[in-house]
């Protein structure tokens, strides 16, 4: 059972399509051994946000002779995509059919009193005399994956090392059912606590989060 850790650079973060792709292949959280390494760019069908080409610096300019987004394939043998809000990355590569494990859902869990959960904040709260060398060309899909990489070291360490990805992923998906709510009139209320008719009307949204449904039921 393989997993790759995966990460893109996008067009935006509304209907995103990647323009840069990288992804370390890992087949055992035992030894948490890098197999293969991938890294490309790709062509969109729309422009880049300036938003997001001011965080990547990527260009569309720069992707005139790169493959169509369309064509990127996850690697034979996948079953497992791990990823920092691995959902985001997820949509942008189709939607494979693969578990996804979040190491963003995991930081929350693990170190609910740190201030940011981000990767960075993650990576200078585990390795603080580090993080900034690692975190120097952050917003390139490869740097982000192997940082990626790094904090998962930390995170099963903080689990007990699981041997096997199916073990890591029912952990993420517990992971992933939020104790608290974290947006809204009741942000930072746990959930338990929020008012009845407030979790009536969340329940009736139709886009909200099925990790946040099964919390609130």
């Amino acid at each position: 059972m393989s997993a790759v850790i995966l990460d893109t650079e996008t067009t935006g973060i509304d209907e995103p399509q990647p323009v840069e792709i990288a992804w370390l292949r890992v087949d055992s959280p035992a030894d948490l051994k890098v197999g293969q390494m991938f890294c490309c760019r790709y062509k969109p069908s729309k422009p880049i946000a300036l938003g997001a080409m001011a965080t990547h610096h990527i260009l569309d300019e720069d992707l005139a002779n790169c493959a169509p987004h369309t064509e990127f394939r996850l690697p034979n043998g996948i079953e497992y995509l791990i990823g920092h809000s691995v959902d985001y990355d997820w949509e942008a590569i189709g939607k494979p059919a693969v578990k996804r494990i979040d190491t963003l859902a995991f930081s929350r869990k693990l170190w609910p009193k740190a201030d940011s959960h981000s990767l960075g904040a993650m990576l200078y709260l585990h390795d603080r005399t580090k993080a900034g060398g690692y975190l120097r060309n952050a917003h390139s899909a490869a740097t982000d994956a192997y940082n990626c990489y790094r904090l998962l070291g930390h995170i099963l360490r903080a689990l007990g090392e699981p041997v096997t990805w199916e073990a890591v992923w029912v952990l993420s998906e517990d992971a992933r059912v939020p104790t608290h709510m974290n947006f809204g009139k009741h942000k930072g209320m746990a959930i338990a606590d929020v008012p009845a008719d407030y979790k009536r009307w969340l329940l009736g949204q139709p886009d909200i989060d099925p990790y946040l449904r099964k919390a609130l039921t």
